[in-house]
């Protein structure tokens, strides 16, 4: 091999070589801001302005520890990070409520909160109605399973998360004031009045509690 051959290929080699060592580099400083973005400088607290990624959720009685993006929202998080797919999401924009968790005990679309907003507050979703000891079904639940008040169900989580937070307040209300409490859900079914008689029966079973 000639001298300018062997030139060339040193050249490719020391290329090849110092892109590796841009990328590797790049990848070590990039896992390094990743892993100690949390931590305070020489315990100094984050810039104004910053927001932590790790952090704890209260979910259905349970602390969680979740990686979460500072635009992320509380359905993302709930059904992407916590596999608690109960939440349904369906318009995405706060309009059709099949989204709906309780936090602090009020009925909220979990698909217009951002879930860092939620940190030091009780979230709960529809898997953590039923009794954890004994799995038995809410007043509300319950009360869908005696009237079949749904066809497809998707809505199902929504309304059921709603009305538990409306009977938080009005525990004994009249249908129309119940029809009132949940009127922020929609069915794409369209069958609000056999939901509505099976949320009723929910209402019902509660005070017989």
């Amino acid at each position: 091999m000639d001298d300018k051959k062997m030139s060339e290929t040193s050249e490719s080699v020391s290329r090849r070589g110092f892109i590796k060592g841009v990328i590797a580099a790049g990848a070590v400083a990039s896992s390094s801001a990743y892993l100690f973005r949390t931590t305070p400088l020489h315990g100094q607290p984050s810039a104004p302005g910053a927001v932590e990624r790790l952090i704890t959720l209260n979910v259905n009685g349970q602390d969680r520890r979740v990686d979460v993006m500072k635009q992320e929202t509380l359905a993302m998080t709930l059904r992407y990070k916590l596999g608690l797919t109960g939440t349904k999401l369906g318009c995405d924009r706060a309009e059709c409520g099949a989204c709906t968790v309780l936090i602090d005990d009020v009925p909220h679309y979990s698909c217009s909160v951002l879930t860092h907003t939620t940190r030091g507050k009780k979230v709960q979703t529809i898997e953590g109605l039923a009794d954890p000891a004994t799995g038995k079904l809410s007043a509300v639940q319950q009360g869908v399973i005696d009237e079949q008040g749904f066809q497809c169900a998707f809505c199902m989580p929504g309304f059921v998360m709603a009305t538990t937070g409306f009977l938080k307040t009005n525990p004994n209300p009249t249908r129309q004031e119940l029809a009132h409490g949940v009127s922020g859900n929609l069915c794409r079914c369209q069958d609000y009045d056999k939901i509505l008689t099976a949320l009723m029966k929910g209402a019902e079973h509660g005070r017989n509690a």
